[in-house]
């Protein structure tokens, strides 16, 4: 089946002429229209998708999916809010203008949490997103709707964003891999804003090596966004099938109560890195429940200054098309920054975020890469989230504390229950700038086990 193969494997394939653009294309399109009145991971499927740009790219042809705040002119971009139903951007974001002069082709928007609002998919103003794996459970978020198409097969690819956790545990819970680049390495321009101090685009794909091809494709300085480092872009490729002997790993987050029922299941796969020659021990680091704290009012503040302009008079629909739990972000966002208010809440807490920062720097003179589970769990049922206030916090716990310090991080798959079908991902933070290093580490691994299904399909 065409739909089923890995970026890869569907790029040797166009080039060997196994198999036509048009064709794969079609086939994506088709099994998206098909799987989506059960899944629900697409708000839109372009149905006259073609390939234009010819490009001579590891991604030219490819089939990608886009999450649903991402701007595109000729598809519409509503962040899952009924406040921008009706809006179709005159321009590109600087990442999907970078996939189509790549040759890329983009068959739809996917559904996410309104605004990115929560780790479930479930605030979404155009219904909810099924796991794929196993219906009856969240794919998580805020984009689910992209982690889910990876892992239906709906799509070759897709694009995400993470503020706190959107691309690596909605990754987890769905089997597929999602890598989160250091913040500025990848352009925001063009991207519906949540909090614009740590939101990162980045890849969810079928494999390791797939992440790092089409972070090659959408990384890089970009003039419209001034926090985007001027730094050269490494070939991430160049990291792939590297051994990882000699490194040391700290594991971190092993002693938390919320850890406690599949710390043995993740412990059994840090035995994984050791046989590959790496050095695993447990690294004492900061609690992450104060990350919690530091998160929702760094996020709530941004929030309520991002979603000022959305008032009816730019964009779609006005205020009275918030959904509750962009109302409540907003409200106690402009409590936080208000006056007397603003230094005892929003600058306190990035005071602590810079002591978060400080304990990741001394970490990393001692340590390669940090690895946890990505969310302490397995994915929750649906309706999960429902009178859950702080759900997306408390799921995302392991994976804010690197967020919101602007860190890499790849989540790849390290368990499958048999009896639900239901995935744990391995989280894998290094420092700025050296994604390539968590790529390194994430593709041994991979390659090493036999939690990617795709990989065993091969």
């Amino acid at each position: 089946m065409l739909n089923t193969l890995t970026l890869k494997k569907a790029h040797q394939a166009i080039k060997s002429k196994d198999i036509s653009i048009n064709e794969l294309i079609t086939k994506c399109t088709e099994v998206s229209q098909s799987k989506n009145n059960d899944i629900n991971a697409y708000t839109y499927i372009k149905e006259d998708a073609n390939f234009q740009e010819q490009s001579n790219t590891k991604i030219s042809g490819i089939p990608l999916a886009i999450k649903d705040n991402f701007c595109t002119k000729d598809m519409p971009t509503t962040a899952s809010s009924k406040v921008l139903e009706s809006f179709i951007p005159p321009f590109d974001s600087s990442v999907t203008q970078k996939l189509r002069s790549s040759g890329a082709v983009l068959i739809g928007k996917t559904n996410m949490d309104a605004w990115a609002h929560g780790s479930s998919t479930e605030t979404s103003d155009f219904d909810v997103t099924k796991n794929p794996r196993n219906t009856d459970y969240l794919p998580g978020g805020s984009s689910g709707g992209s982690a889910a198409a990876v892992a239906a097969d709906m799509c070759i690819a897709a694009l995400g964003t993470e503020t706190a956790g959107s691309i690596r545990q909605p990754a987890s819970w769905c089997g597929i891999v999602g890598l989160k680049p250091t913040y500025g390495r990848v352009s925001r321009y063009g991207i519906v804003a949540m909090a614009s101090s740590t939101d990162s685009p980045g890849p969810m794909t079928k494999t390791v090596e797939d992440s790092a091809i089409l972070l090659n494709a959408i990384a890089g300085h970009d003039p419209l966004d001034a926090t985007t480092s001027p730094q050269a872009t490494p070939d991430f490729t160049a990291s792939l099938q590297k051994p990882i002997k000699d490194m040391r790993i700290g594991y971190i987050y092993h002693n938390l109560a919320e850890f406690e029922e599949t710390k043995s299941r993740f412990e059994e796969q840090l035995k994984v890195l050791e046989d590959l020659g790496a050095t695993v021990e447990p690294a004492p680091t900061f609690d992450p429940h104060y990350a919690i704290g530091v998160y929702t009012i760094v996020q709530r503040g941004e929030v309520s200054s991002n979603l000022a302009r959305y008032t009816g008079i730019r964009y779609g629909g006005d205020r009275s098309h918030f959904g509750d739990e962009a109302k409540r972000r907003i409200m106690l966002g402009t409590y936080t920054l208000s006056k007397g208010y603003a230094e005892q809440y929003y600058t306190h807490a990035n005071k602590v975020r810079t002591l978060f920062m400080r304990d990741f720097q001394e970490l990393f003179e001692r340590y390669d890469a940090l690895v946890s589970l990505s969310s302490p769990g397995f994915a929750k049922k649906r309706g999960a989230s429902e009178g859950q206030a702080m759900f997306g916090e408390l799921e995302d716990m392991l994976l804010e504390p690197s967020s919101i310090c602007g860190l890499p991080g790849v989540s790849v798959p390290c368990y499958r229950d048999e009896t639900t079908n239901l995935f744990l991902g391995m989280n894998i933070t290094t420092p700025w700038w050296k994604e390539g290093r968590a790529i390194q580490i994430a593709d041994a691994f991979e390659r090493a086990t036999r939690w990617n299904t795709w990989r065993n399909k091969q």
